[in-house]
């Protein structure tokens, strides 16, 4: 069983730490001028769907000596307007540089997706999350 620990210090800023000792700082204060101190929690999800399978993706194409030489991912989420803003969809862009063959990158996303990452196949029993990506010299 996986356990985090959280710590409120003021208004609505909260350290978070995961289970190795490593903290992250969410949320924000009441100072209108630079309200947001931390990470906003919605986007910690997205960030935590992007992180788990471009994790899996980093190492599967290590694994297959693919010339990878850099990778990004943007991931956006469609939230409800109103209360609790409940994510509807989400979606992620890799962006993958090198000489990489498209079709054993799309086998090699799919494959860290679908089989390896734990957080999106988690959102997936709720929400469609789909990919694509894009290769760069």
């Amino acid at each position: 069983m996986k356990k985090i620990t959280l710590q409120w210090l003021e208004d609505q800023v909260m350290v978070g730490t995961d289970s190795n000792g490593r903290s992250i700082v969410i949320g924000r204060t009441a100072d209108a001028e630079n309200p947001w101190r931390g990470v906003k929690p919605a986007e910690l999800l997205l960030m935590a769907a992007a992180s788990c399978a471009t994790w899996d993706v980093v190492e599967i194409l290590h694994k297959q000596r693919a010339p990878l030489r850099d990778l990004r991912v943007e991931t956006s989420g469609e939230q409800d307007e109103s209360p609790p803003y409940s994510f509807k969809k989400i979606h992620s862009h890799y962006i993958a540089y090198g000489d990489l063959d498209p079709v054993k990158l799309e086998k090699v996303i799919r494959l860290a997706e679908d089989k390896y990452c734990s957080v999106i196949s988690t959102l997936r029993l709720g929400i469609p999350v789909t990919s694509d990506f894009e290769i760069r010299p």
